[in-house]
């Protein structure tokens, strides 16, 4: 990730759990503005979606779409992805899909880009 760091803190993932977050049937996203001028991401899979081999393919596929995606995302936010159960069994194009369109809503992406 060029322009990204890793969200890691606790106290900033609480933060942005206290944001309106936007939902689907696969994923939720929470996003601020964090004013440092590059984004820091993190990603969240719950126990509850299944072992560590699961969560973990789940955890790779939500960063690998924000990899591939990151020169669409505007600088300066604080996002972080909660998984949901569906997205165990999801695509990667379904997970993509949902992503983009989540950071759409959230007015993460950058408007000239599609």
């Amino acid at each position: 990730m060029e322009y990204s760091k890793s969200l890691k803190l606790n106290h900033v993932f609480r933060r942005l759990y206290r944001t309106n977050g936007r939902a689907n049937h696969l994923l939720v996203i929470y996003a601020r503005r964090n004013h440092l001028g590059m984004n820091r991401v993190g990603v969240t899979v719950s126990k509850k979606l299944g072992k560590a081999v699961i969560r973990n393919r789940v955890r790779r596929r939500l960063r690998e779409v924000y990899r591939l995606n990151e020169s669409r995302f505007l600088p300066g936010w604080d996002i972080v992805v909660v998984a949901r159960g569906r997205a165990v069994d999801a695509g990667f194009s379904d997970l993509s899909k949902a992503y983009l369109s989540l950071a759409r809503k959230s007015g993460i992406l950058r408007e000239d880009q599609e």
